[in-house]
């Protein structure tokens, strides 16, 4: 009993620290975005070609987040570790 206990405490700890990455992407994209912003305003003939790099670059960036949420899932509702005990 004591042993699921603790399966379940880490499993708690361990889908906390993976929605933490979704913080980090948040941060990440909004840095992003400001970026191209001060791009555009620089060269704004050049915006075509900025909007897409940015877009591609935060898609990427959103993956990390997804990611996060889907371990985030995964180790409380379906906990593949309780099985081990």
């Amino acid at each position: 009993m004591m042993a699921k206990a603790i399966v379940l405490g880490a499993s708690a700890i361990g889908a906390g620290i993976a929605v933490i990455a979704g913080a980090g992407c948040g941060i990440g994209q909004g840095y992003a975005a400001g970026k191209a912003v001060e791009a555009v305003a620089r060269q704004p003939e050049a915006a075509g070609l900025i909007t897409q790099n940015l877009v591609l670059g935060v898609a990427i960036a959103e993956t990390n987040g997804i990611y996060g949420l889907v371990v985030a899932l995964i180790l409380i509702y379906l906990n593949p570790l309780i099985n081990l005990l």
